[in-house]
C-alpha cells in the first residue's frame, strides 16, 4: 500500500543531520529540484559522518597502508595481509558505541555480528573475535548495567555463531559515563587467491539480496551514530538494531558455498544505513549504475515504504552481483540454507541510483556523489599543547611501594577481567593457544603449525595529554604485544573514537593521533589496512578521552615457539629489556595513587622500540625464553606481580639503583619487556643483548610463595591474587546482592 510522503521542509533536513550548505550541494546534484522524502533518507544516510568520513577522509590518507605482505587495505569490508602458504588472514574493527548505550545487550551483539559480515563477506571463514570496552566511573549508576548488557551481548553472539572470543581490553573513566565504547575485531582466514570484493562489474548483472527479511529495526541507526547524546538519548531505541547469530552462522556458509560455486562477482555486507550503503558502494565502486525494485525486497513486516526499506538496518543481510545465468545456482544454495533469496535489481551503464517502489520511481540519484565523493572537510583544528615533563622528584610517595602495589593490582582497571571474558567461549574451534589475559592471544591456523598473535591496545589518557604521542605509544603497544607473544608483526586495524569533530579541539587530537599512529606503523613496517572512525562521543557536550584503538596482527610460524607471561619455575633470572628512566608523568601510580592526572606522557622512540621489540621476538622464535611479559600500563612492579599469579611461583627483586624506587618500580618508560630465564642462561643472554646494542639487566630471582621488594617488604602470591581476582565479581554481585 503507498504511502503518502512527508514534505521536505528545513526542519526535516535538519533531523537528517544535514547541515544548509550540504543540502544546498544536494539540491545542486539534483539540478535544484526538490528530493523525495526517500532520496533525502538516502542522503543523508550516505553523507553522514558514519558512513562518508566526512571529517576524517583528508587525515586519513597520511596513514601509510602497503607492504609487501599487503593484499588489501582500506577500502573494503576487511583489510587483507598474507601469511604464508598460499593463506591470507582478513580482518577488521568497528565500534558499536552509540548502540550499545542506548541498548547495551542488542548494541553489543550487532557489533560483533556487523563485524563477522566484513569478514566473510570478503571470502574468509572467521576463526577469532577480540573487543576493546571502556565503560563509565564504577559509582555512576549507569555503569553496572552497561557491563552487564555489553558483556552479555558479546558473549550471545560471538558463542552462538561459534567463534572464539580471544582478546580484549576493558577500562574505565569518568569520561565515558554518558558514553561507552564498544569496538568489536574480528580476523578471518581465507586462500590468497579466493577473495572477493565488493565493486560490482558489468551491465545487466542480476543484483540479489540475500539473507534475513527486512523490518523496520536500525532505520536512522548511522545517522544516529553521527550525532551526540543528550538527555532523552533513551528515544533512539527504535535505531537499535536486533541480531540472530544462529541465521548469521546459517549466512556464513550459504555465502561460502556460493563463493566456491563460481557465481558471485561482487558482495556486500548490509551494514550501515543497509541498503542504500551496500547497493551504493558496489556500484560506485565499479563505476556502475544500479537499479532496484523494492517490490522484490522480502520484508517481514507489511506495508514498509521505500523510506523504510532503504534505510533499514536489520541485521544478517547480503547484497550480490551475480554472473547471468547462476540465478537458479544461488538461490538453490540460500533455499537449502532456509535463508531469503530474491532477484531484486540489476547493474546498468547510466551511473545513477535508481530505486523504485509500486511501480514508481522513488530515487534517482548520481551514485559516484552518494558514494565515493560524498562531502569532504578541512575541518579547524588547534593542536593540544604541550605539557611539562614530571621529574620524579616533584613527586613525594604517598605510601609504600607494596601499599601502591596492592591498590593498583585490585582497581578497576588493572583487576583481572575474568568475570567478563569467562562468559565468552574463548576455546570453540580448539585453536586458541593463548586466550584473554595475555599480553596477545595466539591461535592456530588451521592445522598449524603456524598460527596469530592478536591484540587491543590504546591508552588513552596518553592520547588526551599528547596526541601524537599517545597515537605513537597505542600502535607501539600493540607491536611489542605481538612481539613478546613471538610474533612477526604484520599490519594493524584501527577504531576512532573521538568527541565532536566540529570543535577544533577535538578535532585537533584526532589529527594529533593519526600524525602519531602513521609515525610508527612507518617506522615499524606496521601498516594500517582496516578500521573504523567513531565521532561525536558526547553527552551534554561532554566528550570522551581520545581513544584510538588499535588491532594488531602478528604471524608465528610454529605456535609452539610462544611464551606465556608468567613465571614457570623457580630458581630463573628476572632480566628487564630496556631502559628505565622513571618516567611518571601521566602514569597509572601518578593518577591512582598521588592523585594527579598531569604531565607528558613518556616519549616513545620508535627505533628503540624496533631494535628491543626485533632482539626480544627472536629470542622467543628460537626457543630461548618462554616468560615475556610487556612493560608499559602501571610499570615494572604492577606487571611483576602479574607474572607471579599463574602458577603461583613469587620473586625477590633487587635494589633499584640510579633513581628513587618508586619511580623505578612504578614508571612507565616505553619499549620494556620482563623476562624470566634460567640462572644458568642469563650471562650468555645479558652478553647477547650487549652485542645488540640492547639494554638489560637482571632484577630479581624467581621463587616461594611470595613477592619480596628490594626494602624485604613481602606480599604473599595469594593475597596479590586474591586482590586481582576480586574487585569485579564483587562490583558486579552488587547489582543482584
Amino acid at each position: 500500500m503507498k504511502r503518502e510522503e512527508p514534505a521536505i521542509t528545513p526542519e526535516v533536513v535538519k533531523e537528517h543531520g544535514l547541515k544548509p550548505d550540504e543540502y544546498e550541494r544536494f539540491l545542486a546534484l539534483l539540478g535544484g529540484r526538490e528530493p523525495t522524502f526517500t532520496e533525502l533518507g538516502i542522503v543523508s544516510a550516505m553523507w553522514n559522518e558514519h558512513c562518508s568520513y566526512k571529517s576524517s577522509r583528508l587525515h586519513l590518507k597520511k596513514l601509510p597502508t602497503s607492504a609487501p605482505w599487503v593484499i588489501q587495505g582500506p577500502g573494503e569490508n576487511a583489510g587483507i595481509v598474507a601469511i604464508g602458504d598460499g593463506l591470507a588472514c582478513a580482518f577488521k574493527m568497528e565500534s558499536h558505541n552509540h548502540p550499545s548505550f542506548i541498548e547495551p545487550y542488542q548494541g553489543a551483539t550487532t557489533g560483533v555480528g556487523g563485524i563477522l559480515r566484513d569478514i566473510f563477506t570478503m571470502g574468509a571463514r572467521p576463526i577469532a573475535n577480540l573487543n576493546a570496552i571502556r565503560f563509565g566511573e564504577p559509582g555512576h549508576p549507569k555503569t553496572r548495567s552497561l557491563i552487564s548488557g555489553v558483556v552479555a551481548g558479546i558473549a550471545g553472539y560471538g558463542n552462538a555463531f561459534g567463534v572464539p572470543t580471544v582478546g580484549g581490553q576493558t577500562a574505565f573513566d569518568p569520561c565515558y559515563n554518558g558514553n561507552n565504547l564498544v569496538n568489536a575485531m574480528a580476523v578471518g582466514i581465507c586462500k590468497a587467491d579466493e577473495i572477493f570484493y565488493a565493486a560490482a562489474a558489468g551491465v545487466g548483472n542480476p543484483i540479489v539480496y540475500l539473507g534475513s527479511k527486512t523490518g523496520r529495526d536500525g532505520i536512522h541507526g548511522a545517522t544516529m551514530a553521527s550525532a551526540e547524546f543528550d538527555d532523552k538519548s533513551d528515544e533512539k531505541r527504535p535505531t537499535v538494531q536486533v541480531g540472530d547469530p544462529f541465521s548469521e552462522k546459517l549466512l556464513l556458509e550459504a555465502c561460502l558455498e556460493l563463493m566456491k560455486s563460481g557465481s558471485v562477482i561482487a558482495i556486500q555486507d548490509m551494514g550501515a544505513a543497509g541498503l542504500t550503503c551496500s547497493a551504493v558502494e558496489m556500484g560506485a565502486k565499479g563505476n556502475l549504475g544500479v537499479e532496484l525494485d523494492l517490490d522484490k525486497v522480502p520484508c517481514r513486516e507489511e506495508n514498509m515504504s521505500a523510506y523504510e526499506m532503504m534505510l533499514s538496518e536489520s541485521q544478517e543481510r547480503m547484497l550480490m552481483v551475480l554472473k547471468p545465468g547462476m540465478e537458479a545456482v544461488a538461490e538453490g544454495i540460500f533455499r537449502k540454507w532456509g535463508l531469503d533469496f530474491a532477484v531484486i535489481g540489476k547493474t546498468t551503464d547510466t551511473l545513477r541510483f535508481v530505486v523504485k517502489r509500486y511501480g514508481e520511481v522513488v530515487a534517482d540519484l548520481p551514485i559516484k556523489e552518494l558514494g565515493d565523493e560524498a562531502p569532504m572537510y578541512d575541518r579547524p583544528h588547534i593542536p593540544t599543547a604541550e605539557q611539562r615533563e614530571v621529574s620524579f622528584f616533584d613527586v613525594k610517595p604517598p605510601v609504600s611501594a607494596l601499599t601502591a602495589l596492592k591498590t593498583l593490582i585490585g582497581s578497576p582497571d588493572f583487576c583481572c577481567k575474568r568475570w567478563i571474558w569467562s562468559q565468552y567461549d574463548h576455546i570453540i574451534l580448539n585453536n586458541t593457544i593463548r586466550g584473554p589475559g595475555a599480553d596477545a592471544a595466539v591461535v592456530r591456523v588451521l592445522d598449524g603449525p603456524r598460527g596469530l598473535a592478536l591484540t587491543t591496545d590504546v591508552t588513552p589518557r596518553y592520547c588526551q595529554a599528547s596526541p601524537k604521542e599517545g597515537g605513537k605509544q597505542a600502535v607501539a603497544e600493540a607491536w611489542r604485544n605481538i612481539s613478546a607473544a613471538g610474533g612477526t608483526p604484520l599490519a594493524i586495524t584501527d577504531n576512532l573514537n573521538f568527541g565532536n569533530p566540529e570543535r577544533p579541539e577535538i578535532m585537533g587530537q584526532l589529527v594529533g593521533c593519526l600524525d602519531g599512529i602513521g609515525e610508527a606503523c612507518r617506522a615499524l613496517e606496521f601498516p594500517v589496512v582496516s578500521g573504523n572512525v567513531s565521532l561525536y562521543n558526547e553527552t551534554n557536550g561532554l566528550g570522551i578521552l581520545p581513544t584510538p584503538t588499535i588491532g594488531g596482527v602478528g604471524v608465528l610460524e610454529d605456535v609452539s615457539r610462544t611464551s606465556t607471561a608468567a613465571f614457570e619455575r623457580d630458581g630463573d633470572v628476572i632480566l628487564i629489556i630496556g631502559e628505565t628512566r622513571g618516567w611518571i608523568g601521566q602514569s597509572a601510580y601518578l593518577r591512582d595513587i598521588v592523585g594527579l592526572s598531569e604531565g607528558a606522557p613518556p616519549p616513545v622512540d620508535l627505533a628503540v622500540e624496533k631494535r628491543n621489540g626485533d632482539f626480544v621476538r627472536s629470542l622467543v622464535q628460537q626457543g630461548l625464553v618462554t616468560s615475556v611479559h610487556d612493560c608499559s600500563d602501571g610499570g615494572i612492579l604492577l606487571a611483576i606481580a602479574e607474572m607471579t599469579l599463574d602458577f603461583g611461583i613469587g620473586a625477590t627483586l633487587k635494589e633499584p639503583k640510579g633513581i628513587p624506587a618508586y619511580a623505578w618500580y612504578f614508571g612507565e618508560d616505553q619499549a620494556r619487556y620482563l623476562l624470566a630465564v634460567p640462572g644458568a642462561d642469563a650471562a650468555a643472554l645479558l652478553a647477547r643483548a650487549e652485542a645488540a646494542g640492547v639494554p638489560a639487566a637482571a632484577i630479581g630471582t624467581t621463587g616461594g610463595g611470595a613477592l619480596t621488594l628490594h626494602d624485604g617488604e613481602t606480599v604473599t602470591v595469594q593475597e596479590l591474587r586474591d586482590l586481582y581476582e576480586s574487585w569485579l565479581p564483587d562490583y558486579m554481585d552488587r547489582v543482584t546482592g
